[in-house]
């Protein structure tokens, strides 16, 4: 099992899995567009976190998270370098300039969107749907767990995603194919709705019951 995880984007999703994964074992490296501030994050986060270059967090891991905005993939996939091999967790939602809706859809999605950029990488779509908080907090809900849906094409990459949800203390659940993030997708605008529009705060996450 991978246990070196690169990741692209230090805003507050980047920080909270960062912080969590290492919390866990993982060893972690934050890359950012800007060097120190790269490595002043990692240094707030603490032990089993490194710091740097996307092209350094890039390289670092055999799994790598992508956790930019929307409109920056193309440009933080392209400071990454060669990802011929890796797995890429997409966490990115294509959510429009204002937040109010999302900027595809149906047809596609953000994860499809990425998988073409990298064709020779394994691209999965997961934590996309959950705010920094439930990461920050994985106690939250307890004794209950969050569900973490991924969905992804290679069997491998989705196994390796799988231990890692279950790793970090939540219930992880296979979505199936990578098309199945234009479902998943959605289900980010809607917690943001769930959040804000209808003021139920940030504390919030989706439970999948079975029986």
């Amino acid at each position: 099992m991978e246990k070196k995880i690169g990741i692209i984007g230090t805003g507050n999703m980047g920080k909270a899995l960062g912080k969590l994964l290492a919390d866990h074992n993982y060893e972690v490296f934050l890359g950012s567009r800007d060097l120190e501030k790269g490595k002043q994050v990692a240094e707030e986060l603490g032990a089993n976190v490194q710091g740097g270059s996307i092209a350094e967090a890039a390289e670092f891991g055999g799994i790598v998270i992508l956790a930019v905005h929307y409109g920056v993939v193309a440009e933080a996939l392209a400071a990454a370098g060669p990802l011929a091999g890796k797995t890429v967790i997409d966490i990115v939602n294509p959510l429009t300039p204002d937040f109010s809706g999302l900027a595809v859809g149906h047809t596609s999605s953000a994860a499809e969107e990425t998988a073409a950029l990298i064709p020779d990488a394994k691209v999965v779509k997961a934590f996309n749907y959950a705010f920094a908080s439930t990461f920050q907090n994985e106690n939250a809900f307890s004794p209950e767990k969050a569900t973490m849906f991924y969905c992804g094409d290679d069997a491998d990459a989705k196994a390796d995603i799988d231990m890692i949800i279950s790793d970090i203390g939540f219930d992880p659940v296979d979505a199936g194919p990578l098309q199945n993030a234009r479902y998943l997708e959605p289900l980010a605008m809607l917690i943001i709705q769930l959040g804000f529009a209808q003021k139920m705060g940030t504390c919030i996450a989706f439970k999948l019951l079975r029986r």
